[in-house]
């Protein structure tokens, strides 16, 4: 019998086996051709260069190298413990009930948290992941590792080519998965303005300036969330005026002090470009 990894002489008939350099055998339906993947990944420390979102790799699945195209994103805790490692549970399925956060390039988890950056140790994702698009089609099966690297860099640098590694965690065999598939991901961007405020309208309402222009439209904006230098949040109530200033609701017994006081307004958006009308809305403004 057979075991994993062993070799064997298989005879084919009416084959030529000089068409067949390598090859997998399995049961029917065992490995698919996949287009795209979600990949949870995790970077090589000892690769020197930025592992960029939307920058191409050589990506290595099974007995194929083919270039793909990476999206990174990573799901991260709502406590305040730092990860000290994105590297657990590395073939767990993929939630897609999850939100989670778009990143421009792929982080070094442990690295960081090793050296203890107070200022990034907050932000850093207990799992990360990327959405990798293959230039062709590759046959094979959930939890494949796949290796990402730059073959195409200088071979006689001395520095490490091999940029991530990790497992295939979600295959995509619909040729069309940018309509089929990806609305099904929940992943977001987070932008935010900073405003003033301006003065205390009652004991639960203040005016604020410097999120909009005069002309700016605030009904897709209203009741969504900000919050206040002092520690308090609340929502915007509404517009004030003709001069972009706004109404700013908070909850609780608000006292306005001479201080000056910032407002930050966080907006999270959806990174698929059907999503995008609302984030451009409010880099307009």
């Amino acid at each position: 019998m057979w075991l994993q990894g062993d070799r064997a002489g298989v005879c084919v008939t009416q084959f030529d086996a000089k068409q067949l350099e390598r090859g997998l055998v399995c049961k029917p339906d065992a490995l698919l051709s996949v287009f795209a993947a979600i990949i949870r990944v995790s970077r090589i420390s000892y690769f020197k260069g930025t592992v960029a979102t939307k920058a191409k790799f050589h990506v290595t699945i099974g007995h194929e190298t083919v270039m793909g195209r990476a999206t990174f994103f990573g799901r991260y805790s709502t406590t305040d413990v730092c990860p000290t490692s994105d590297k657990l549970d590395m073939t767990a399925p993929f939630d897609f009930s999850t939100e989670y956060l778009y990143q421009n390039e792929l982080l070094t988890v442990r690295a960081r948290a090793a050296e203890g950056d107070a200022e990034n140790s907050g932000s850093l994702p207990e799992a990360q992941f990327a959405l990798m698009e293959l230039e062709k089609p590759v046959t094979c099966g959930r939890n494949f590792i796949v290796i990402g690297s730059k073959l195409d860099a200088d071979i006689h640098a001395n520095a490490c080519r091999l940029a991530f590694h990790g497992n295939l965690v979600e295959p995509i065999t619909d040729q069309r998965y940018a309509e089929t598939f990806l609305p099904r991901l929940c992943v977001i961007k987070e932008r935010w303005k900073e405003g003033v405020v301006e003065r205390q309208a009652d004991q639960f309402t203040v005016i604020c300036r410097g999120l909009f222009k005069k002309e700016s439209k605030f009904d897709a904006f209203i009741g969504l969330k900000v919050s206040v230098s002092t520690g308090e949040s609340g929502f915007i109530e509404g517009g004030f005026g003709q001069s972009g200033k706004f109404k700013v609701r908070i909850p609780c017994n608000y006292t306005y002090t001479l201080f000056v006081c910032s407002i930050i307004f966080i907006l999270l958006f959806f990174v698929q470009i059907k999503f995008l009308t609302r984030s451009s809305n409010l880099e307009n403004n």
